[in-house]
C-alpha cells in the first residue's frame, strides 16, 4: 500500500495545502512532503493525528475497497429452465444484494410458482406481450411498455395471458428468487 499517495488524496479531497495539513497536526510542511513522496514513514500516533485531521480512521484508511462491478454481459447471467418459463438472473450471485433483478420469459398459458407472502416489494417490467400479475386472489394485466409495483405481504403469482410469449424484468427486494 502507498501510504503517502493516500494521505496525498485525502489531502486534495479536503482541499488542504501540505502547509495547512502540517499546522493541523503540529508538523512541519517539509514532513508531510516527505510522508506523501514515501520517503519517511510516520508512527502510529503521528499517522492517526493526520487521520483525524483528514476526518478519517485508521480502520477506514486501511480498508481495501474491493472494484465494485458495474456492467454485466449475457455471458454472466445465470439461466434456469422449466415448465415453459425460463428465468435469467442478470446480476450474478444478487441474492446478497437489497434487490434481485431477474429476466423471466413465460411460454402461452404458463405462469410462475406461488410466490407466498414476504417482507418486501415487487417491481416490474413488460418487454414482450401481455401478463396477469395475481395478488391476493385479483388479477392485474401488465402489457408490453407497463410496469407493475407491489408489496409482497399477499401470496402472488405471474400469468402469461397472451398467445406468444412474454418477457418481463422481475426485481424483487429484498432478494427472494
Amino acid at each position: 500500500m502507498q501510504l503517502g499517495g493516500k494521505i496525498r488524496d485525502l489531502r486534495q479531497q479536503y482541499n488542504l495545502t501540505q502547509e495547512e495539513l502540517a499546522d493541523r497536526c503540529e508538523l512541519t510542511k517539509g514532513y508531510i512532503s516527505q510522508l506523501e513522496n514515501d520517503l519517511t514513514s510516520p508512527s502510529i500516533a503521528t499517522l492517526v493525528d493526520i487521520l483525524n485531521a483528514l476526518g478519517t480512521t485508521l480502520a477506514e484508511f486501511f480498508r481495501e475497497n474491493a472494484e465494485e462491478k458495474i456492467v454485466f454481459t449475457q455471458d454472466e447471467y445465470i439461466e434456469k429452465r422449466s415448465d415453459g418459463m425460463v428465468w435469467n438472473w442478470v446480476i450474478p450471485n444478487a441474492q446478497k444484494n437489497m434487490m434481485e433483478p431477474v429476466l423471466v420469459e413465460l411460454e402461452a398459458e404458463a405462469s410462475t410458482q406461488i410466490d407466498f407472502p414476504h417482507d418486501g416489494e415487487e417491481f416490474g417490467y413488460v418487454l414482450e406481450g401481455r401478463i396477469a400479475i395475481v395478488c391476493g386472489g385479483k388479477a392485474h394485466i401488465a402489457k408490453k411498455g407497463e410496469s407493475f409495483y407491489f408489496t409482497a405481504n399477499r401470496e402472488h403469482r405471474i400469468f402469461n395471458k397472451g398467445k406468444g410469449k412474454a418477457k418481463f424484468l422481475w426485481i424483487s427486494t429484498p432478494p427472494n428468487f
